[in-house]
């Protein structure tokens, strides 16, 4: 989170800002909200908000992101195809969902506004990252991919598709994609 130092957060009062700023974020997307209008709903000062949150951006994407953490779970199946099949599956449902569509608003908005860009890459996709890179480590342990695997590059070569299909051409993104994608992909970076 992207607290600042002082007096311990009162939970109940910070999960109620964090709901205030995702349901607002849900209704009337980035643009319209407003520190405001979080306190307003929340039943907090603005100061209270200001005294745990640098500015709006922080406070909307600790909501999105305590809101988001149930629907991408870090599966450990034993084999790194089905774990990274699992994985970006999930990423893929979630992107497409009602919630997950916020993520293309945030990506543009973060085109106009430095923080929020930097918000939503350090503490939404620089997270996910690491998690397929540990998954592809495992696999690499376990002899499943090669050793000498560019990690960051099989993943850009796994994941980049999906982003482009979201934020680039608008094509369907659904699970027989996605599993072609990981399939082709595999098919390159396996240690067979």
């Amino acid at each position: 989170m992207n607290a600042k130092r002082g007096r311990p957060r009162n939970v109940e009062t910070q999960k109620s800002i964090l709901s205030a700023s995702y349901e607002l974020l849900l209704e009337n997307g980035f643009g319209s909200v407003t520190v405001e209008k979080i306190a307003e709903r929340a039943g907090v000062s603005k100061a209270t908000i200001y005294k745990w949150w640098t500015n709006k951006a922080a406070v909307v994407m600790d909501g999105f992101l305590s809101a988001a953490a149930a629907r991408l779970p870090v599966p450990d199946t034993g084999l790194v195809f089905n774990d990274i099949l699992i994985h970006a599956t999930s990423l893929a449902r979630f992107l497409t969902s009602r919630e997950g569509k916020i993520i293309k608003e945030l990506i543009g908005e973060g085109q106009f506004d430095s923080g929020l860009a930097e918000a939503y890459r350090t503490r939404y996709f620089h997270p996910r990252r690491l998690e397929a890179k540990h998954l592809m480590e495992r696999g690499v342990q376990r002899g499943e991919l090669r050793e000498n695997l560019d990690l960051d590059l099989s993943i850009d070569l796994i994941y980049g598709p999906i982003f482009y299909r979201l934020l680039v051409i608008g094509e369907n993104l659904d699970d027989v994609y996605v599993e072609n994608l990981v399939k082709y992909s595999f098919t390159g970076i396996n240690s067979d």
